[in-house]
């Protein structure tokens, strides 16, 4: 059975809502989003850098989102989450994929320290705004994108698992405007989706 380390508001939110959509059975180690848990010597033996998620099936160990979301996809069940790569959708399928980790993530992750993880003397506004501005930047493909369609390239895929998580943080924080409506309704729709609802609730 596939065992999944997880924290809360984390990117190990991403596999755990995966596993529920393909209603793959698995086991669920949840740890506390603290060093005592993620820093332990017992997680760090899993990742190196004591992280999440941590992904188990047998004698394999994998970390890091979007490669276990692509290995659970390729190995265990597409479920239809994944074009062919004869299919007019791949390459953006690929793109937007990736385009999480390279593009969103990185300015989320500066706004998540400076306003969560950084005590508030050690918070720089500078940084923040800054931060704020390139993520704004980076979601308005996305919302044009989305314009006339449910999901990222049409129908619900492992992309939307990458991108729509950090879709739905992204709205959390407060970083979603309301002129982005595409992406608003689109964070809706994911919401709704009772494997999502499944998996956030177990944050």
């Amino acid at each position: 059975m596939l065992k999944l380390h997880f924290a809360p508001n984390s990117r190990a939110g991403r596999i755990l809502w995966l596993l529920e959509e393909l209603e793959l059975p698995y086991e669920l180690n949840k740890m506390a989003f603290s060093p005592t848990d993620l820093k332990s010597d017992e997680h760090r033996a899993r990742h190196p850098l004591g992280r999440v998620p941590v992904l188990e099936d047998g004698d394999t160990q994998i970390w890091e989102s979007g490669a276990i979301t692509d290995y659970i996809l390729e190995k265990h069940k597409n479920g239809g989450l994944k074009p062919s790569v004869d299919s007019e959708h791949f390459a953006k399928y690929l793109q937007w994929f990736h385009y999480c980790e390279g593009m969103v993530m990185p300015p989320m992750n500066t706004i998540v320290v400076h306003t969560v993880i950084l005590p508030p003397e050690r918070r720089d506004e500078t940084v923040l705004g800054q931060a704020q501005r390139l993520l704004t930047n980076a979601l308005k493909p996305v919302n044009e994108n989305l314009e006339g369609k449910d999901y990222l390239i049409g129908d619900f895929s492992g992309a939307d698992i990458m991108l729509g998580h950090s879709c739905f943080m992204s709205n959390r924080l407060g970083c979603v405007s309301d002129e982005m409506s595409n992406i608003k309704a689109y964070v809706e729709k994911l919401e709704a989706r009772p494997a999502f609802k499944k998996a956030i609730e177990t944050q």
